[in-house]
């Protein structure tokens, strides 16, 4: 998804955001793909070191050493890049959440700062832009959330707050056995809901001088959104068929905000 959203991208800032976007999915894998909870603590605490090499030394992995190459003509402030590792970090303690404010900071780690992270990329005048990608970030998380309910459950994450699993009389046994009824309809448009709730709150965020150098953050907006669409027409039966958008779709959408962004450009002179 995230790949239609940089394609039209200045060849510069591709490239800063592809090296951003490798270290971001690398500490993703560091937890994903560990064999034990404690290979993965190690390796997080070796990654926190790679990335204060960027900052202040030299990086010794590959993608470190490409991040710290694009640091001095973007200078992402340091502690986005630790608030991300600090969230990949939870899925080793936690693994269900109380309340929403619980899930919110999680949401915030994982998904708002790599909305920090990547205007600062982008670039932007206004520090409300700021605010609009911490709530565009919440919104793409909350849309994941949506769409993988099961497939996160069966590597045991429930990142449903429980007291809204309780609210909706639907039941992690329940979860278990992929019941589709009408509580887990009317817990899933709770949470579909709150997720447009996210992406109406970034629109009314982006100022207006700002608005043509985010059209990539525009792109993932709009296909996350159009696949929070998809879940909904789907009736939130997301057990029986994967959730996505074709390629083409993507494309269309990029093309879209990408000319919408020189249009408006050429408007300003």
């Amino acid at each position: 998804n995230f790949y239609y959203a940089f394609v039209f991208l200045p060849r510069p800032k591709r490239d800063a955001i592809y090296a951003a976007y490798a270290f971001s999915r690398h500490t993703d894998d560091i937890v994903d793909d560990a064999e034990s909870r404690d290979d993965a603590q190690r390796n997080l605490d070796a990654w926190r070191t790679q990335l204060e090499a960027c900052y202040g030394g030299t990086p010794t992995h590959p993608i470190a050493q490409n991040l710290q190459s694009t640091l001095p003509e973007f200078p992402i402030p340091k502690e986005h890049f630790l608030s991300l590792i600090d969230g990949v970090e939870m899925d080793l303690s936690k693994n269900r959440y109380s309340t929403f404010d619980e899930l919110r900071e999680y949401c915030y780690r994982v998904a708002s700062v790599i909305g920090l992270i990547c205007i600062e990329i982008f670039g932007y005048t206004n520090p409300q832009t700021r605010d609009y990608a911490i709530d565009l970030g919440l919104a793409l998380q909350l849309t994941n959330i949506t769409r993988d309910v099961y497939t996160d459950y069966q590597k045991d994450r429930i990142y449903l707050p429980a007291e809204e699993l309780e609210r909706f009389n639907y039941t992690e046994q329940d979860l278990t056995q992929a019941r589709y009824n009408s509580a887990f309809i009317d817990l899933m448009h709770f949470q579909s809901q709150r997720a447009w709730s996210y992406y109406q709150t970034a629109a009314k965020l982006l100022p207006e001088e700002d608005r043509s150098s985010m059209f990539s953050a525009q792109i993932m907006g709009q296909i996350y959104s159009r696949l929070l669409t998809k879940i909904e027409h789907a009736n939130y039966n997301i057990f029986d068929t994967p959730i996505r958008l074709n390629n083409l779709n993507k494309l269309g959408i990029a093309l879209r905000y990408w000319l919408g962004s020189r249009l408006s450009r050429k408007s300003q002179f």
